[in-house]
């Protein structure tokens, strides 16, 4: 069998694996995990401050704002003491890495370009029969 060693007993890691990830689990200073009502009080409060800016990020998504990115800063709250959320983090970093080298693919990249300049130019086109047609008036004000 071949693991990609020369020596025995070892076994070749694809290169994903060989980057150690940091462990699981509450990241919450040494003193606070030893007293079990001030652990649990410490998450209560990680709780809260994340839930509520994921609210925040959950609101600007209609609204103004960076939506998605505070979503994801309260997800990193509370990944500093849930194992799920740490789980969601390491899931999205996997998935948004495959989705960036998937879209500097050249053949996808050509595509993409290609895409965008048959939109634009449907775009320019439709504008351009408006203004033939109705000039610089607004569609609230044509009356016909």
């Amino acid at each position: 069998m071949n693991t990609g060693s020369d020596r025995t007993g070892e076994v070749a890691m694809a290169a994903d694996e060989t980057k150690s990830e940091p462990a699981l689990g509450s990241r919450a200073p040494q003193f606070i995990k030893a007293r079990r009502m001030l652990h649990l009080s410490w998450q209560v409060g990680v709780f809260i401050v994340g839930l509520a800016v994921v609210v925040a990020g959950v609101i600007m998504l209609p609204l103004p704002g960076p939506g998605w990115l505070v979503i994801f800063g309260g997800m990193a709250i509370w990944a500093t003491e849930f194992v799920w959320a740490q789980l969601v983090l390491r899931w999205t970093k996997r998935k948004v890495t495959e989705a960036t080298q998937k879209a500097l693919d050249p053949k996808v990249r050509r595509r993409n370009i290609i895409l965008t300049t048959i939109g634009l130019v449907i775009i320019a086109v439709l504008v351009g029969v408006y203004v033939w047609k109705f000039g610089f008036e607004m569609p609230w004000n044509i009356k016909e």
